[in-house]
Order: C-alpha cells, then structure tokens, then sequence
C-alpha cells in the first residue's frame, strides 16, 4: 500500500505540494482563532462533588473568586474601618460581582492579619471565567483612599497562568528553535535537508491548531494544549524526517534512480513512521478515558499532531524528496561528512561490546535506575494553585500572605454546602458534630440563609496532605442535617475528588495502553516477547525519571536553581508525562526494531542483526531524542514549576530511552532471548502472515 501510495505522490510530486499549501494557508487560517476558544481550567472531575460544592457556593455568594489584601497605609485596619467599607461596599456595586464581604464588614478574626495591618476582602464573580476578574483587579489594585490593595485569589491566578504560559511558551520556542535547527545542520550535514524537519513540523503544528480551533467551538479544550503541539509537533517531525531522510540518502545511493529511492525509503521508513504514529497515538488515546478537560485536550491535540505529522511524512515529505532529489544535499556543511554516512560505528560496536557480556552490562543499567526510581515511594499529590507561579506573581503574593500572616480561616477552609435551607438548631447540632472531628480548629457559619447554608471548616492542615484528605473524608461521612445533603468543597476536597476519579480510570487506560501497545508492537515484529520487553523497559525508565522529579519538585533538590516552589507533584501532568514518554518510547523502539527485523527477515543472525540494527539507526535515535530533548527541556526556562516538571521529565525520559535502553538494555536483551526474542505461538504466526503489515 505504502509502495503505491509513494509512486503516486512522486509523480505528483509538484501537484501534491501545492495542494499541501492551500490546505496549510486554510488550516492557519482556521487555526488562529484557537486562543480565543481555549480554557485556562479543567484540572477537575464535573461531576465530582467538590465541583457542585463550588456551584452552588457560587450561586450563594460564598465563593471567594478573588482575595484583595488591603494593607493600612498607618496604624492598624481598625484605624482604617471607613475606608475599609467603602472598599467593600463599590466591589460588591461592581458589574459582574455577585458578592463582596471583608473584615469591616463581617469581624470575622480570619480575615485580620495577626499584627493587624492587613485585612481581606472576598468577592465573588457572577461567572469567574469572564474578564470581570481582570477587569476588577486592575481597578482596584494600588491605593485606595489610604489603603493599598493587592489582588489574587483563584481568578486572577487562573489569568496570570495563563499569561505566564504563554510568555514562557514565546521564550522556550525562541530558544529551542534556532538551536534545533543549528543541530540539524550538523545532523544531516546540509542546510537543505535540515530545514525538510521544519517544514513538517509547520504543517502539524498548523494543522493541530485548527484541529483545536474546531473542537474548541463546541467542547471545552485547555489553553495548555497549545505548549504540547508546539512540543511534540516540533519533535515527531524531527524524528520522522531524520528517519526517511536518512532512509532516502541510503536508497539513492544505491542506484541513483529518485524515484526507486522514494519508493523504497516509504516502503521501509515509511512503515516505521506509520506504526510509530499509531503506538504513539494509542498511548496519548488513553487520557480519553479520564473525565477532567485538561487531560482530555492533550489526547485531542496529541492525537491530531501525530496524525497529521504522519500525514505529512507520507505525502508532503516523499513529494518534497523528489522533487528535491539529490538536492537535498544542498548547502553541505563541510564538517559533517560523518553526518550523510548510513552507519555510526561506535553503536554498532556499543552493541557488539554488551552482547558479548549482556549480564554484567545490564545490571549497573538497571540498578542506577532502580536507585533513581527509590524516591517515589515517598511521592505525594497535589493539586495546581498560586504556588506554580514565581514570587513576582501578585496572586502569589496574596497567596504567601494568606499562609504565612493570616490565622486559619475562611479563605483557606473546606467548604460545606447545603442543598437547602436549614434550621438553627439543625445547623447547630451538625457544626458541633464537625467540630468533634480530628485536626478540625473551629467551624464558622459563613452564611445561613433561605437557600443553603455555608460552614467553612478551618483546620492548620496543608491543603495537599494526607490529614486534609482525611479530614474531606470524614466530613462527608458524617450524617448531614435531616432534609438536606451537604457538599464539601475547597482545594482538599478537588484533590481528593481528582485522585479518586484519576484512579478509577487509571486501571483502564493502562490496559488500553499495554493492550494496544503490544498488539502494534506485534503486528509489527511478528512476536510476542519484543512487546514485552520493550514495555518492562518503559516502566523501568519512567520510574527513574518520576524518582528524579520526586527529588527535584517535591523535595526541592533544584528549587533555588529553576526557581521554584517545591511543593507535591501536580497529579494530572504526572499522568500526562506517563503517556506521551510512553507514546514516544515506542517511537524509538520501532526505529530500530525495523532494522533489526529487516535484517532478520534477510537472514542474518540475531547478533549481526542487532549490530547491524543499532550501528544504522544510532545516529538517527539519539540525534532525534536530542533534538526533542532540547523542545521538551526549553520549558524548563519558563516560570510555571507544572510546565518546568513536564519538561523536564519528558526530555530525560527521552534520554533515557534513546541512550540506555536503545544502546545497552536491548542488545543485552537480544543476546540473552537469542532466537527466542522472535518467538510467537503458531496461531499467532499465522495470524501475523495474515494481517501484519510487512515491508514486502
């Protein structure tokens, strides 16, 4: 199919690129208009009972959308009462502002610094995620009749993400760019051929934006999204052309014939592309499963860019070589000869050196990684607030003041909710019942009306420990007031609720991956051990990699190095890191599983095979994990800790992968299965000639 399909774009070639062009000029037209649809939320369940606690909470007036520290400008905010009310008296008349209450007006102590210089004010939004936030910060922040006022609360950290996200994004592209292309350079030893990766990666970043754009229109999609196109479009376009294009240089150096070699590169190359898409694709698939936005927009735009990408690689590339032909060697760079050569000695001979001993290479491997992976046996969850912004973020100040200078109190309590009016002593008998459990202060009654009634449980609890967990949970096993349920809501409780429905769709989506993962891999290879083995590598690398994130961003081995506030890792960017390292570890293993295959099928040993395999897809691995490496790690420059750990975590698990997996774990692995690391029942085997795609 591959064959027919590559003929027929090379005698199109001219044709093919320019329908290419219009559909690139309409998906960017198409695709500039996705910031506007995309969501800056989406870290939490729907339906989860701390999202209908903040629902009605909301429509109550006892949400605190935004907090505004009001520091006296002399004495203490006793001394500054009147201008206190005025403050909350215009927030509260403000459009777009359902409610606003503050230490003047309610006396409340928790809204009272301890040395009494500062005082909050609460407002909630009619709809939080309006501009009213931004609009009533910039309004109010600054003097205020004596009073200087600082904004942040929920809102305005959800805006000053969001800006920061893309400010971060503008520098890590303006960084990992120019630098990609200067490593192309050297890598395919041509100026020419360095720009092909690039010209992909536009049509799949393009593309995934329109993708994004349409889907935006009628399903929420997270703003996020547009850090991992950018990333792994960027990425999987290198790694495709540095495959073919390599492939091609090979083919057309054997006869000369343009055609032939595009034909033959497609047949070959191009079946690795396609079955490393779709190993790549499948894993990304699994975030489906998971009810939070957030994860579902990353399965939407990974899934859209490795399609597209593939898409790409089999017609625009295949018609770009040959109408190129051996002008892809134009513009050589004089000191890369070593760069247009098919093989890289030194992999081939890493190989040869492991499978000559493969027990005493893999153990050191395998026990440096093991002893990386120890740390996370003490990793904890949390949930994403203020503190993945730098010190400088408003919203972060606001949020250090309310930890460090305020006593426990409403604005970092649990929220409870009734779904309907409740009597005094009703009300009074079921604060005192919660007041009696474990590491509970106090419970005050932020409002008891003819609707609901709102109680704000204070505890000293860290919102992301294991006591606040605990505490959402016996909370909501004691028996609510007759008549009535009562919802708990707040930071504890969203975490609670994000883990349980993470692990309840975890056990799911991690058969889908394995499941789906082995059967590529086996129609691939024709066996059933290489499926196995490549997926107790994965595992093996991702835990070392989550160790060092444990030590990095939990522990704070590098906080003051990155700038950054160690706090638990941020559960659904771990779940997200799982999938697409995953997703791109297969790609790897296909690369260079199709050459070893290849050369099994032509009948070398297992041992020349593998030597051979390694000493020509080397170069081609590590040179694309590096390239990709650098996307993922220019993250690590931004200033939102959530983005740095994913970064970080993707480029070394690609490390990783490319260097120890690919050049010591699999030639052992090989020479320890010998022949039966191409083993499959006899069903199976006839199952495979029957529907696996082969290159012949």
């Amino acid at each position: 199919m591959l064959d027919h399909l590559a003929a027929f774009v090379v005698r199109r070639a001219r044709s093919v690129l320019a329908v290419a062009a219009v559909v690139l000029v309409a998906a960017g037209v198409v695709g500039a208009g996705a910031f506007g649809q995309l969501q800056s939320e989406g870290f939490t369940d729907p339906a989860a009972e701390s999202v209908a606690a903040d629902e009605l909470m909301a429509a109550a007036g006892g949400r605190a959308d935004l907090v505004l520290v009001a520091t006296a400008g002399s004495g203490t905010v006793d001394d500054a009462a009147p201008a206190g009310l005025v403050l909350t008296e215009r927030l509260a008349a403000e459009p777009g502002v359902a409610g606003a209450r503050s230490y003047w007006t309610t006396g409340a102590p928790s809204l009272r610094s301890t040395d009494g210089t500062r005082a909050l004010v609460l407002v909630t939004l009619a709809d939080p995620d309006s501009d009213d936030a931004a609009a009533v910060a910039d309004e109010y922040r600054g003097d205020q009749d004596g009073l200087t006022v600082v904004a942040g609360g929920p809102a305005v950290a959800e805006d000053e993400v969001v800006e920061q996200v893309g400010a971060d994004l503008l520098v890590a592209e303006a960084i990992a760019v120019p630098l990609i292309l200067v490593l192309l350079v050297f890598a395919f030893g041509s100026v020419v051929a360095a720009l092909l990766p690039l010209a992909i990666g536009a049509v799949a970043i393009v593309g995934t934006f329109a993708e994004l754009a349409v889907l935006g229109t009628n399903t929420d999609v997270s703003v996020f999204a547009i850090n991992l196109t950018t990333a792994l479009g960027l990425g999987l376009a290198i790694d495709y052309a540095l495959l073919v294009v390599g492939r091609f240089r090979e083919e057309l150096a054997h006869d000369g014939d343009v055609e032939a070699a595009v034909v033959r590169t497609m047949r070959t190359a191009g079946r690795a592309v396609v079955f490393s898409g779709l190993a790549v694709a499948a894993a990304l698939a699994a975030l489906l499963v998971f009810p939070m936005y957030f994860l579902r927009s990353f399965a939407y735009a990974g899934i859209g860019v490795v399609l597209i990408s593939v898409v790409a690689v089999l017609t625009v590339l295949p018609a770009l070589l040959a109408v190129l032909g051996r002008r892809v060697d134009a513009g050589r760079v004089p000191w890369t000869r070593g760069a247009r050569s098919a093989e890289a000695p030194f992999w081939g001979r890493l190989a040869a050196g492991v499978m000559r001993r493969p027990a005493l290479a893999v153990l050191p491997v395998a026990g440096v990684l093991l002893a990386l992976a120890v740390p996370v046996l003490g990793v904890t969850f949390g949930m994403p607030d203020d503190r993945v912004l730098p010190t400088s973020a408003e919203s972060r100040q606001v949020g250090d003041a309310l930890r460090d200078d305020f006593p426990a109190g409403e604005a970092t309590a649990l929220d409870v909710v009734t779904t309907g009016p409740v009597d005094d002593a009703a009300l009074s008998a079921y604060t005192a019942r919660l007041s009696e459990l474990p590491a509970v202060e106090r419970v005050d009654v932020a409002m008891s009306g003819p609707e609901h009634a709102l109680l704000a449980v204070v505890t000293e609890a860290d919102r992301a420990s294991g006591t606040a967990r605990d505490l959402v949970r016996d909370i909501r096993a004691v028996p609510p007031p007759v008549g009535v349920d009562a919802l708990v809501g707040g930071a504890s409780a969203q975490l609670v609720d994000t883990l349980d429905a993470i692990g309840a769709g975890l056990p799911v989506a991690a058969g889908m991956i394995v499941v789906t993962t082995f059967v590529i891999l086996f129609l691939f290879t024709g066996s059933v051990v290489q499926p196995i083995r490549a997926l107790l590598s994965n595992v093996l690398v991702l835990a070392a990699t989550f160790g060092v994130l444990v030590m990095i961003f939990q522990d704070g081995a590098l906080s003051s190095v990155l700038g950054f506030t160690a706090a638990p890792l941020n559960t659904a960017m771990i779940l997200l890191l799982f999938c697409i390292v995953f997703g791109l570890s297969m790609d790897y293993e296909v690369f260079v599983m199709s050459r070893i295959r290849e050369q099994v099928a032509a009948g070398a040993s297992v041992h020349d095979a593998t030597v051979t395999g390694l000493a020509r897809t080397g170069r081609i691995v590590t040179t694309a994990a590096a390239l990709l490496a650098v996307s993922f790690f220019a993250f690590v420059t931004g200033q939102v800790s959530f983005l740095q750990l994913f970064g970080l975590g993707c480029g070394l698990a690609i490390l990783l992968d490319a260097t120890v997996v690919r050049g010591v774990l699999v030639p052992a692995s090989m020479r320890l299965l010998g022949r039966h690391a191409w083993y499959a029942p006899p069903l199976l085997r006839r199952l495979h000639a029957r529907v696996g795609l082969s290159e012949a």
